[in-house]
Order: C-alpha cells, then structure tokens, then sequence
C-alpha cells in the first residue's frame, strides 16, 4: 500500500487497527514511534544494482493500556514527515516487534490494515540456475488418482 493511500484511509476511520498474519491484532495501546524513509542500495546475486525505496512505520507497545491513537493524530505525524523527510508516495513497510524486528506490507480488509509477511527472493534466477516454478492450474490436475476406497494410499 502507497502512502497515499494509507492516508485516504486514515481520513475516513473512526479508529485504527492493525492484524497480523496469524489474525491477531496488535494491541490497542500501540503507538506508532517512528515514520521514516528507507532507502536501500544492493547488488543481487547476479550482479545488477539496484535501489529499493520505502516508507517505513514503526509500531510499539507499552504498558499504557489508556493510549490510542486516532486516526487523526497519526495523520498529523504523517503530514509532518511528509514535510521534513520530503517523502515521495512510496509504499509502506511496517515495522513491529516479534522474536527480532519483523517487516510487513500493508493491505487494508475493510475494518483493520492487514500487516502481510514479506519473503525474501532471489532476483536473479535466471543468473543462479534457478529453475522458475512451473505453474499448474488446479482444473489440470488429475484429481481421480486418490479416492476413498481405491486402495491407492
């Protein structure tokens, strides 16, 4: 999700929240500690260079179970960021705490945003010998291999 975006949503939330991938959400009282621009220059495996731009929110828990913050609020802190880091319409990574600082994209279901976990990848297969994945629909498979009663397991 773009900032732009993530920002048209704020403006039309009573209250925010987020969910993680196992569809627990993140507590109430979070706060959001810092919104930053990430930029991130490498060299993939197959020797290109490259350049990765994004947002980065971070959020944090305390024990101050009475904080929430509004919607209005973290748009305020938003337009600020907006103005001292002269932040392009980049997308967002979210940043919270798990066994070490996990980093997901952002999505939006409706009634909460959706932290989605993010992979690593190689990005140069075809440099690697990396075979790309065959792609299968599941109307080709043949789903009369297995049937109760068949003997086939």
């Amino acid at each position: 999700m773009k900032l732009s975006e993530f920002k048209q949503i704020l403006e039309n939330q009573d209250q925010i929240g987020f969910q993680l991938p196992n569809g627990k959400l993140v507590p109430s009282h979070f706060h959001v500690t810092e919104v930053g621009a990430i930029s991130k220059r490498f060299i993939d495996c197959g020797g290109t260079l490259r350049n990765e731009e994004v947002i980065s929110l971070q959020l944090w828990e305390e024990n101050d179970y009475d904080h929430r913050l509004h919607p209005e609020k973290l748009l305020q802190i938003i337009e600020l960021s907006e103005k001292k880091l002269l932040l392009d319409d980049l997308e967002i990574e979210v940043e919270y705490q798990g066994e070490t600082i996990n980093k997901f994209g952002l999505a939006f279901d409706g009634n909460v945003f959706q932290l989605i976990t993010k992979q690593t990848d190689c990005l140069a297969k075809d440099k690697c010998g990396i075979p790309e994945k065959k792609k299968v629909r599941l109307s080709e498979l043949n789903t009369n291999a297995c049937a109760p009663g068949s003997g086939c397991c």
